[in-house]
């Protein structure tokens, strides 16, 4: 009997002795567990970390290009809407011109007419020969609607008897000796009328300037 208890005791102190090492065996267990968590968690920190480094490296670079392109489109916008805007004006300002001068060549090409009414009015005024008042009259109301007619075309006649000579708006067909002193470089006698078309010098006077 005492060798069986005997030899429960001593099965029972390997037991203790085998749990206790299996204990200690598990807790090694676990702290290696534990450090290898801690280790896998930092390095899961210090991978985020890099990434989110290079993350934030790269949104920096693609907003500086962003940024780079935006102000190039922009420049780009302001340099074609400026030559549309001068396109435009420029445009607008030679539609004006046409059709500040679009008769210009029809009324160049009547100005003869009108050169013959200044002779025939100037004839009627100098002729003693001719009597009739009616005839005078209606030359006369010819002559001044054709003159209005003009007028309203912005047609309108060059001033040159007794004035300054200028190459401009005239053009000098002679020259004549003439004793007045004050009279010498000015125009003594207009051959031929000269008129504008707005601005425009349509065709030049002829004249004859005193020496």
């Amino acid at each position: 009997m005492k060798k069986k208890a005997k030899s429960h005791e001593e099965s029972a102190r390997e037991k203790n002795i085998e749990s206790a090492d299996n204990k200690e065996d598990m807790t090694l267990s676990v702290d290696k567990t534990q450090d290898e968590f801690e280790e896998s968690v930092g390095n899961n920190y210090e991978a985020e970390e890099s990434v989110s480094s290079k993350s934030a490296d790269n949104i920096e670079k693609e907003l500086k290009e962003t940024t780079a392109k935006l102000a190039e489109m922009q420049d780009k916008y302001l340099r074609l809407s400026a030559e549309f805007d001068n396109y435009r004006k420029r445009t607008l300002k030679e539609k004006m011109e046409i059709s500040k001068y679009a008769s210009e060549e029809i009324l160049l090409k009547m100005l003869p007419f009108m050169d013959d009414f200044d002779r025939a009015i100037k004839h009627l005024k100098e002729s003693t020969d001719y009597e009739d008042e009616g005839m005078k009259s209606g030359i006369e109301l010819i002559y001044s609607k054709f003159n209005d007619f003009f007028k309203q075309n912005g047609i309108k006649e060059i001033e040159a008897l007794n004035l300054d000579f200028n190459v401009d708006i005239h053009e000098a067909v002679a020259k004549t000796p003439i004793a007045d002193e004050e009279m010498k470089g000015k125009i003594v006698d207009v051959v031929l009328k000269g008129y504008y078309l707005q601005d425009k010098v349509l065709r030049f006077s002829k004249v004859i300037v005193g020496e």
